[in-house]
Formats: C-alpha cells, sequence, structure tokens
C-alpha cells in the first residue's frame, strides 16, 4: 500500500510541476486578427480589414469561439427568415463561430478543440487539432490548410 502511494505521490507531483510550467489559455481573449496565408507566404485579411470576435475558455475546460467580419451586409426585409441568397451566403460567409470542449498539449504546442457544434455543419461533433503560440498577452493558432492552400490564422489578445 505504502509503494502505490508513493507512486501516486510521485505521479502527481510531476503532474502539479508540469501543470505550473504549462502557460495558461484560461479566461477571454479579444480578437486582433483574422488573415490567411497564402501558398506564397503572404498574408491576407480573411475576415476583411477590421474583424471583430473574442474566444472564451474556461478552467472546466470548456470554449467558445467567435469570428465576425467587420462590415457585414444586413437582412433588407429586416427578418432573417425572409432573407435573400445573397444574404444567406454573405451572412454564412461572413461569420466562423465554433464551441464544445478544449485541451492543451503545451508540450507539443496544440489546442484540441472538440467541437460540438459549429457555423459550419460539417465541423458539429468533431475534433480539431490546432498548432498555436502563445506570447504575453497574444494567442494565435493556425487552421488547417483549405483546398485552395490558404491557411486561417486567428490572433487573439488577453482581455484586461
Amino acid at each position: 500500500m505504502i509503494k502505490y502511494v508513493a507512486v501516486f505521490a510521485a505521479t502527481m507531483a510531476v503532474s502539479i510541476s508540469a501543470m505550473a510550467q504549462d502557460p495558461s489559455i484560461v479566461g477571454t481573449w479579444i480578437l486582433i486578427n483574422a488573415e490567411k496565408m497564402l501558398p506564397d507566404g503572404s498574408r491576407v485579411p480573411d475576415y476583411g480589414p477590421n474583424p471583430h470576435g473574442q474566444a472564451i475558455f474556461t478552467e472546466d475546460g470548456y470554449y467558445s469561439v467567435q469570428v465576425y467580419r467587420s462590415e457585414r451586409l444586413k437582412f433588407s426585409s429586416g427578418d432573417k427568415f425572409k432573407g435573400t441568397l445573397e444574404e444567406y451566403q454573405d451572412a454564412s460567409l461572413s461569420t466562423s463561430v465554433h464551441f464544445g470542449r478544449y485541451s492543451v498539449d503545451s508540450a507539443k504546442h496544440t489546442i484540441t478543440f472538440r467541437i460540438d457544434r459549429s457555423s459550419i455543419p460539417n465541423l458539429d461533433n468533431t475534433t480539431a487539432v490546432r498548432a498555436y503560440e502563445l506570447k504575453d498577452d497574444e494567442l494565435s493558432w493556425k487552421v488547417a490548410p483549405r483546398a485552395d492552400g490558404s491557411v486561417p490564422i486567428t490572433t487573439l489578445r488577453r482581455a484586461k
């Protein structure tokens, strides 16, 4: 029994030490940039020049991410149930929203998003692993390359 307690204590000490070295992303983050890196390495805005959004990461492993283009087409009828094809298309393409559970692997510099629901229905109930960088109060991650070879990059600053 003492042997098991000693092993458990040693394991916990290593885990607590690793957690203390893990940079925390818990909190609220404000979007400062949503761009895409093109195959030639250049970067261009992905959601217009001044995108809006935020990400929230809770201590108990829940998250929510919202990215919106700053200029969005309004529904001319004032009713989202009476929109035109162009208005529906713009509403869909001007946002990127998802929520669910997350985990961080600080050794691999990855965030794993277990997506419950997304503005893209195909991503509901999926898992996405994103490489991230955390420098002071700035957090960024890259999304998997799109069919055109561009790589979306989300950059946020910790809310104060």
